[in-house]
């Protein structure tokens, strides 16, 4: 047993004993489609692409014994939290309370037909809901009502229509869920769920940190009872701190404590709910307990007639018919109905995929945009506001053994009881208590600060998109935050693709393994075999051209001005003669006096064509292999380029091949015209870097033998008569034996 402090080694690595022996042809990319036809691509129709009616797929595979129990008693607990926090929610998206119950309700009923997670809790989120109260806010703010009123204490008094406002801002509410749903149904339509992909988790995390801060401090007044104006736009939370604590001493004492109670309670119960969660069969739901007690306090003690407080005050029995929105206020707020219609999808869509990796299923994205754009579609008729899903709602959902989305209607079942009987006993209660329920259920949110330290060791570009994507979003707000966020995200990818990695290679004895020779120790250098670990495009082509440029230069020898050559004007030192050239006649005795020499750097423009008559010092290597692996595309600036290069190199004899290029990259090549030119042919395409170094040292032995025969017969064309050759041959050997002895 190791002593105390002793530190301990590392287990050993377990040794492979087995090893392979292959034996197959070389193969270039001509060869091998000629040996393996390829198979034609099969394209899915649209219609293919989109299943309209998930229910179809498992409500028959449904095990009513197994599934049913499970499913009512996640149904209940889902909707008692739901209720409260479709209440809560309302007043993010400022909105009357009442209609945060319909917004728990309506989605749910389409979603339960066209969607495919099994257990997301579909309903009101608080960072989709704090996005469509900012629409809300800047199209009915206060001042849009204000009315003039005269009485016996306060003559020509200004004062607020709430009437009005609270209908135009339901209108706006509910035409903005409209919007979204329709711009969600063509999303899901046109087969674009991929966007969600450019939504990486470092921005959504900065972004919901970003959001639950702005939804604390939207719902801090309401706890601490302080009026405040309605700021929107650029530093708007900054405005509302400010003010906030500006009125601070007009806190109402009696909603204060409640809101401070009830975010202390709910805390702590759902941090046991957590720990406890494998002993407790059902989490403790402690919003909903909170709420019964706040409201039965409330109406025994008068709170609103004793202590000024804020109550609910108002909310609708029984539901709405169903009312058209404003269409005219869609170009208002178009802009604002794509970043919510993406960032609902996107919430969703994770949230979704968590529990269906966890119960072994899949969902579809696309048909996730067509689900929740025919939700929100049909719920904008219903007064509703934006749907997505919750996690915290979720989380109850899958907990208490939910198994389908039959939990999901039965928790629907459970709001419209609250809908059609409950609606009146709630009005007593304080709005400070909904929206301490908001900041209790933001924990999670806030958490989330603690992975930047752990994502800066990991990937410090990633913990930077984070700390940016939250900074901007508090500043400029969710929208513009959001977009500030995504564009410097694909600045970080563009300036990642624009400088990327580039290696030259060298062999691991008697293996095919190719390996950096910067990273490696005990590999066999081989000069003119490059890995571009990027794609080719417009953007990086420099980069490309720069490491070509590097390995022919690392192989040249510094040389005087008498032996360099002119490319489109600009000095180059990459080449060797051949019969296109004039050679200069003092090349040989470079050493004259009147000449000046000069060390110079190689400098070569790749778009021009090479002059025919340059003098052009000799290059070591024959040579060139391009490693391709990595290239995933190409565009036609990156074709061109490839192009010139390859031309260019065989104007001075090295020769390129590429290694391990991907059939679609291949077939870009030829769409873009790349083998139009007949000294550019697939034979220079090659399975692997092997196949090109075996094909190049054939290649050579090739060369050395016929280079043999040529010489011996140049011996025999310069001599008159064979036969003399032979019997000099003969009398010298005569010679050096009589020497000998």
């Amino acid at each position: 047993m190791a002593a105390p402090g002793d530190r301990l080694e590392p287990p050993p690595l377990p040794e492979y004993s087995c090893s392979y022996v292959v034996s197959r042809p070389v193969y270039n990319e001509l060869a091998f489609q000629q040996q393996y036809e390829q198979r034609p691509k099969e394209r899915k129709t649209l219609r293919e692409n989109l299943t309209l009616l998930p229910i179809l797929d498992w409500l028959p595979k449904y095990q009513i014994k197994e599934w049913l129990l499970s499913d009512i008693i996640s149904g209940v607990s889902t909707g008692l939290v739901g209720t409260l926090q479709g209440m809560a929610y309302a007043l993010l998206a400022a909105v009357p309370v009442g209609y945060g119950l319909y917004s728990a309700f309506f989605p749910i009923l389409t979603y339960f037909i066209f969607g495919t997670s099994r257990h997301i809790s579909v309903g009101p989120f608080p960072v989709v809901s704090l996005m469509v109260g900012s629409v809300v806010l800047s199209m009915a703010p206060d001042e849009h009502f204000l009315v003039s009123s005269s009485n016996r204490t306060a003559l020509n008094t200004t004062l607020i229509d709430f009437a009005a406002r609270d209908a135009a801002r339901v209108l706006i509410a509910s035409t903005l869920t409209l919007l979204v749903g329709i711009i969600q149904l063509i999303f899901g339509g046109l087969q674009i769920g991929f966007i969600v992909r450019y939504l990486a988790d470092p921005l959504v995390g900065g972004f919901t940190t970003a959001a639950a801060f702005q939804v604390l401090v939207s719902q801090l007044k309401i706890v601490l009872n302080v009026s405040t104006k309605n700021y929107n736009g650029i530093l708007s939370i900054i405005y509302t701190l400010i003010e906030i604590f500006q009125n601070i001493g007009n806190t109402n004492l009696a909603d204060f404590i409640a809101g401070l109670l009830t975010i202390i309670i709910c805390m702590a119960v759902k941090e046991l709910n957590d720990r406890f969660k494998h002993k407790i069969p059902v989490p403790i739901p402690i919003e909903v307990i909170v709420t019964i007690a706040a409201t039965a306090i409330s109406y025994g003690v008068d709170l609103e007639k004793n202590y000024n407080a804020g109550i609910v005050k108002s909310i609708p029995s029984g539901f709405l018919p169903p009312a058209m929105p404003s269409v005219s206020l869609f170009s208002e707020m178009l802009t604002a109905s794509f970043s919510i219609s993406v960032v609902a999808y996107a919430i969703a869509v994770s949230v979704g995929k968590v529990y269906a990796i966890k119960h072994d299923y899949t969902i579809d994205g696309n048909q996730e945009f067509i689900a929740f754009g025919i939700s929100n579609i049909f719920s904008g008729l219903f007064s509703c506001f934006v749907a997505t899903t919750a996690l915290s709602r979720t989380a109850v959902q899958e907990s208490t053994g939910g198994k389908t989305q039959v939990a999901g209607i039965i928790s629907a079942g459970v709001v419209m009881i609250a809908i059609v009987a409950l609606g009146k006993l709630l009005e007593p209660l304080q709005k400070s208590v909904l929206a301490a329920v908001v900041i209790a259920n933001l924990k999670g949110m806030f958490m989330q600060v603690c992975d930047v330290p752990h994502l800066w060791r990991q990937n410090k570009t990633d913990a930077v998109i984070w700390v940016f994507t939250c900074m901007a979003s508090i500043i400029l707000g969710l929208d513009l935050g959001l977009l500030a966020g995504l564009v410097f995200g694909f600045l970080t990818v563009v300036l990642r693709v624009q400088f990327p990695s580039w290696n030259s290679l060298g062999s691991i004895p008697s293996t095919d393994i190719y390996k950096s020779t910067k990273n490696y120790k005990n590999i066999e250098e081989l000069e003119g075999i490059l890995r571009f670990s990027s794609p080719i495009f417009y953007g990086n082509v420099d980069g490309l051209k720069k490491c070509i440029k590097s390995t022919v230069q690392r192989n040249v020898p510094k040389f005087s001005t008498k032996v360099i050559f002119w490319w489109n004007g600009i000095i180059s030192g990459a080449g060797s003669s051949n019969n296109a050239f004039e050679p200069d006649e003092d090349i040989e005795n470079p050493e004259e006096p009147d000449i000046p020499t000069k060390e110079i750097e190689i400098q070569v423009d790749w778009n021009s064509e090479l002059p025919v008559k340059v003098n052009v010092p000799k290059v070591p290597i024959h040579s060139l292999v391009l490693d391709c692996g990595a290239v995933s595309f190409l565009d036609v600036v990156g074709v061109r380029s490839l192009r010139v290069i390859v031309k260019e190199f065989q104007r001075i004899d090295v020769n390129v091949y590429f290694a391990s290029l991907q059939d679609h990259v291949i077939e870009k090549l030829e769409k873009c015209g790349f083998f139009n030119d007949n000294n550019i042919r697939k034979d220079i395409f090659f399975m692997t870097v092997h196949d090109a170094v075996l094909h190049l040292q054939n290649q050579v032995k090739s060369q050395e033998v016929q280079d043999s025969i040529l010489e011996t017969i140049a011996l025999i064309q310069d001599c008159k008569d064979p036969l003399e050759l032979m019997e000099a041959e003969m009398i010298e050997e005569e010679l050096d034996v009589q020497d000998e002895v």
